[in-house]
Parts: C-alpha cells; sequence; structure tokens
C-alpha cells in the first residue's frame, strides 16, 4: 500500500469528525430523535450511551455547532473529559460559575456543558453535579456521554433523555475507511484489500475511532507500503498471525510445554488482545459446549485478575492449561 501526498500531522479523527447529522454513522434511531428537538428547540438535558467510537462526542458536537453560531461558540459551550478534569471542587468551581453565568455572548439563547466519560465521576461528584443540573435555567443545557450508564446515578439519569448508541458493523467501519483512504491518496492493491480492512476492524473491535487511528498510525510508520499486516497488529498489541497459528497448534496437540514456551517468547502483547485472537480459533479446537462455556466464564476471571494487577504472564499460562485440559 502506497501513498501520495498524505498529511498525517492532523489527527484524521478529527479531520473527518462528522460536522453535520447526515455524517454521523449508523446511529438512526438516535439521530432521527435528536433532529427533532434542535428543529424544535425543546432540547433537554441529554446522555449518549454506548460502545466507545460510535459517534457519542461527534453527535454532541454537531448539536452544539448546528445550534450555536462559530463566533459566539466558545464562550457559549463548556468541554469536558470529565474522567480527567471532573472532581469536586472543578464542580464547584468553573461548572457551577458557568451554569450561573447569566450572560449569553452573542445570538444564541442555549449555552451547552459537554461531558465526555461521564461515567467515570466518582458518585459524590455526581451528587454535586446532580444538584447544579436540577438548579440550571432552561438555557444552560448538559450532554453527559458515557459507555456504561450503570455508572451514572439514578437521579441524573431520571433528569436526562437518554439516547443509546450501538455498535457499528463491520461493513459501515470499512465503508468509511475506504472512504478516507481515497480522501489520503492511499493506493491499496485490490489482492490484499480485504486482508488490510479485516484486520483493521478487528484490531478496532467495532471502535471506528480505533480503526481510524491504527490506519493513520501505520501509514506514518510506513507499515503500510509493503503492507505488511503482521507488523501492524504486533504495534497493536497483537500476535502476528505465524506465531498465533504456532500456539494453536500446540493447544490442539495439547502440548503445554510447547505452548508456555511460544508465550514466553513473545516480547509485547497484551493479555486482553492475545484472548480476543484465541477465541476466534476456538472452533478449531475439539472442546465440547459444557467446557467451552467454563473457558469463556474463566476468560472474565482472568480479566479481573489482570484489573486487580495480577501477572499478565501467570494469567495466560492458567489459561492455556484450561484449554488444554478442556481439550478432547
Amino acid at each position: 500500500m502506497k501513498s501520495k501526498l498524505v498529511n498525517i500531522d492532523i489527527p484524521w479523527v478529527e479531520k473527518y469528525r462528522p460536522k453535520s447529522f447526515e455524517q454521523i454513522v449508523s446511529q438512526n434511531v438516535a439521530i432521527n430523535s435528536l433532529k427533532d428537538f434542535v428543529k424544535n428547540g425543546n432540547m433537554p438535558h441529554m446522555i449518549f450511551t454506548g460502545p466507545a467510537g460510535t459517534g457519542k462526542t461527534s453527535t454532541a458536537l454537531v448539536i452544539a455547532q448546528t445550534i450555536i453560531n462559530k463566533e459566539d461558540y466558545y464562550p457559549n459551550v463548556l468541554e469536558l473529559n470529565a474522567s480527567d478534569t471532573v472532581r469536586m471542587d472543578y464542580v464547584r468551581s468553573v461548572i457551577k460559575e458557568f451554569v450561573n453565568q447569566s450572560i449569553i455572548i452573542g445570538k444564541s439563547q442555549i449555552k451547552f456543558i459537554i461531558l465526555d466519560e461521564a461515567d467515570n465521576i466518582p458518585a459524590q461528584v455526581q451528587q454535586a453535579l446532580r444538584r447544579i443540573i436540577e438548579k440550571s435555567s432552561q438555557n444552560v443545557k448538559f450532554i453527559l456521554m458515557c459507555n456504561y450508564i450503570n455508572r451514572i446515578i439514578d437521579p441524573i439519569v431520571s433528569r436526562c433523555a437518554v439516547f443509546r448508541f450501538v455498535k457499528l458493523s463491520k461493513e459501515k467501519i470499512i465503508e468509511r475507511l475506504k472512504y478516507i483512504a481515497t480522501q489520503e491518496n492511499l493506493i491499496v492493491p485490490k489482492r490484499l484489500e480485504d486482508a488490510l480492512y479485516h484486520t483493521l476492524y478487528f484490531i478496532s473491535e467495532g471502535d471506528l475511532r480505533k480503526a481510524i487511528n491504527t490506519l493513520q498510525m501505520a501509514v506514518a510508520l510506513e507499515i503500510l507500503d509493503n503492507l505488511n499486516l503482521d507488523e501492524l497488529l504486533k504495534i497493536s498489541g497483537y500476535l502476528d498471525e505465524s506465531t498465533l497459528k504456532k500456539l494453536i497448534k500446540q493447544l490442539k496437540s495439547k502440548d503445554f510445554i510447547a505452548s508456555v514456551e511460544i508465550i514466553r517468547s513473545i516480547e509485547n502483547f497484551e493479555i486482553k488482545n492475545l484472548i480476543r485472537q484465541i477465541l476466534e480459533y476456538f472452533s478449531e479446537l475439539d472442546i465440547n459446549l459444557y467446557n467451552l462455556s467454563n473457558i469463556y466464564s474463566y476468560c472474565g476471571d482472568i480479566d479481573y485478575r489482570i484489573s486487580q494487577g495480577a501477572d499478565n504472564i501467570i494469567q495466560i499460562i492458567s489459561l492455556i492449561a484450561e484449554i488444554i485440559r478442556s481439550v478432547k
């Protein structure tokens, strides 16, 4: 894959961020309702919930940019990444002050507070935020975005209109990647095109933002000049195909020692990614349905242990032992 005059200085996720409702991919149910709110001017507080990379932030920005003129935008819109900044002092000072300012600059009749990753705000801070939302005037609207709405306290949820964003299909993600490749003059050999986009989709796990970032990273590092998909997998924290197939072969043979040697020979990998790759090959392993369900449950246990600081190598070796025990 070669490219001509590609500008990689600008993040492509920003360069190709939707500028209108029509450009937002595969969220018709939510978008149609939101367009009505914007048209009628009867705007509630809102929560956008769904997986990463499905267009929640882009939609919030489109709403604000549609209602507020460009020259009036920054004085009337407060954008925050809640996981980084929203703590008690910040809520009591910056957010409260922004809400209490009665002056709206320019011709806009409304101000927005856009909180990304709101599910990472501690519960105690959410209680303080809830009181601000309750007391905010009609011309100040909150848009909260989260991956897990169950982490938002009920008093906030009950005061907002909830819009659910669905995971994007493989076809829609590949369609968008092809559009970007065309705009950036990337030349993809026809015989390798399907493999490239399948690999990008697999790495992204359905996250369009991640897929676009991976494509740009591959161009920046010149990995795609010779379309080296193994390098693309490795820099994304996955095993290359040849090493993965060697591991699967040893698992089929129930060879624990050889499987562990392969794992120890790998320099860098992310255990969650490796588990995903192994699960992709489960259909080739002779495991009955009962044992298969136990292994899926065991993967959940491993994920929890790692989140609590357990050693990656020990955990993946324990999974290999469980798989080999279950193979007929």
